[in-house]
């Protein structure tokens, strides 16, 4: 069944590769690595997501170098316990450590989760925080110091909040915001059919103006601005709870013209339906366009592009391929599984992306699985997925939530965190012997949109291409904000080029693996320096 997929590997003249003459390439072909992936769990303090009905979902993490240490940050919603953030202590430690940052405005109670990103391009992450009741954007400085915005003119609609993404719109000083709504809780109807409305704000110069309500609203607990066409324009995507929404409702995708609507059928939007939980992108067939994985109660479901990027036309990826991930594989129970956060990463640097699960029963639900371990997908050479979570030691029976792939100690190896609903944050360190090569690359601006959120990042090596979007969303409840991650199997040097957020494409540079870089443009030229 996979010959669907391989089909598709031809580039498309919009993302058309010019390959460089062979002599610069020979060093990047090389044969594929194969690495048996394996975590390690590593001592963090204690940290649970606590809390009645409304943080039966939600518990995300934000992953945000917020003292410009260059090692990843951690800040873990809580649910009715504060949200704790917890400092990367690798470098004095000289071991893979965190500690607990003193209480400070972002410890605060009813939060679901939290997404990263310099909202006012000051150099700082920032952060957008999710919670039951009053949303925050949060301003951060030296030290991981965190204080309320009070210069945006954002005024945040209190309600469940569950969901939210963020991109550039042309020209913008400041980024636009999505945040998703759960169910609403004044509903006397409720809690079936009480979808809540989803908000959106654009600026106004350099505040923001008044909420946008975006109708109907259908219970997302995640969303992801994507240029799924590569036209310049993000649009968002929305993952739906069928489970409140019931009847009647469907996933969504917003276009965001002028007057943002929803694709329609005669657009080429298919109508799609599950119990929407997380929501990641990647093109995982290299032809330039984003792929979309989402989370569910029942299946996961692994949808490809299947157009020219014309349409918003996806469909489902074959049961053959197991990304499907439907029932626990071990622990005994043979019920569907419950997925939340996902998110795409080769764990093992053998150059093909795996996907990550994390699993749980929403609390006590009969026809769901109790014993539900998380999923770690491991991509075979011929484009399937093979189950590897229990030998690589990340199966853990915990009601998972959020989580993150992120090489937290920099040493060129994806780790894994995962917050658990009633049980303790777990922190794994990637252990892999034997692991391919690897780069970590982070693009740069000056002025606004410092990390240079709707960028393409596109990588050739070992005669592939990977084509990487810069965005802000997805998940379940959290996101981060720093490098961009490559395996590059036994590659020992590959190609790179931007196209920048402004649209002008960047000349093929070549640079060496196994190492970090940050990339600013420099007109059509890359400027590169190690991180």
């Amino acid at each position: 069944m996979r010959w669907k997929v391989l089909r598709r590997w031809p580039l498309k003249p919009c993302v058309q590769v010019k390959f460089k003459p062979l002599a610069l390439l020979a060093a990047v072909i090389a044969a594929p690595v194969v690495a048996e992936p394996a975590f390690r769990p590593v001592t963090v303090p204690e940290h649970i997501y606590t809390g009645g009905w409304e943080h039966f979902v939600g518990g995300g993490v934000a992953v945000l170098d917020c003292d410009q240490d260059g090692y990843p940050d951690l800040y873990v919603a809580g649910g009715e316990t504060p949200a704790l953030l917890l400092r990367n202590a690798t470098a004095e430690a000289g071991e893979l450590a965190f500690s607990a940052v003193p209480a400070n405005a972002a410890a605060v109670t009813g939060v679901t989760g939290a997404y990263p990103l310099d909202i006012d391009s000051d150099g700082f992450a920032d952060l957008a925080v999710l919670r039951v009741g009053e949303n925050l954007l949060l301003q951060g400085g030296p030290e991981c110091r965190f204080t309320p915005f009070d210069n945006l003119g954002f005024q945040d609609v209190s309600a469940w909040t569950t969901a939210f993404s963020a991109t550039w719109e042309g020209g913008a000083k400041l980024p636009t915001l999505a945040f998703g709504n759960y169910v609403n809780r004044d509903d006397p109807d409720g809690p079936f059919e009480a979808c809540d409305v989803n908000y959106l704000y654009r600026p106004e110069g350099e505040v923001y103006g008044a909420p946008i309500p975006l109708s109907p609203g259908l219970c997302p607990l995640s969303m992801l601005f994507s240029d799924w066409s590569r036209s310049g324009r993000a649009d968002l995507r929305f993952s739906n709870d069928r489970h409140y929404y019931v009847t009647g409702g469907q996933e969504q995708l917003l276009k965001m013209a002028e007057s943002p609507r929803f694709y329609t059928a005669d657009e080429g939007w298919r109508e799609h339906k599950l119990w929407g939980m997380g929501i990641a992108s990647r093109d995982l067939t290299g032809d330039g366009l984003p792929d979309v994985m989402m989370t569910s109660m029942g299946d996961q479901r692994l949808q490809f592009q299947d157009g020219s990027g014309q349409k918003p036309a996806f469909s489902d990826a074959p049961y053959d391929l197991g990304a499907t991930a439907q029932r626990p594989f071990t622990g005994g129970d043979g019920r569907p599984s419950t997925g939340w956060h996902v998110q795409f990463g080769d764990v093992q640097n053998d150059g093909l992306d795996d996907i990550f699960i994390a699993k749980g029963n929403v609390e006590q639900m009969p026809g769901l699985a109790m014993k539900d371990p998380n999923n770690l997908l491991v991509q075979d050479a011929d484009g399937s997925f093979t189950e590897t979570a229990e030998a690589a030691g990340v199966a853990s029976l915990h009601r998972g939530r959020g989580g993150a792939l992120v090489d937290l100690d920099r040493d060129g190896l994806l780790d894994l965190v995962v917050v658990n609903r009633r049980a303790p944050l777990e922190v794994y360190r990637n252990v892999t012997p034997d692991a391919g090569r690897w780069t970590s690359l982070r693009l740069a601006q000056t002025g606004v949109n410092k990390n240079a959120v709707g960028a393409w990042l596109e990588v050739t090596a070992d005669d592939r291409h990977y084509s990487r979007e810069i965005t802000v969303g997805g998940g379940h409840a959290g996101g981060q904000l720093g490098p961009e991650h490559f395996g590059l199997g036994e590659a020992s040097a590959f190609l790179v080029r931007v196209i920048w957020p402004d649209g002008v494409t960047s000349d093929w540079t070549t640079l060496a693996s196994d190492t970090a870089y940050v990339i600013r443009a420099d007109g059509t030229r890359l400027a590169v320096a190690p991180e």
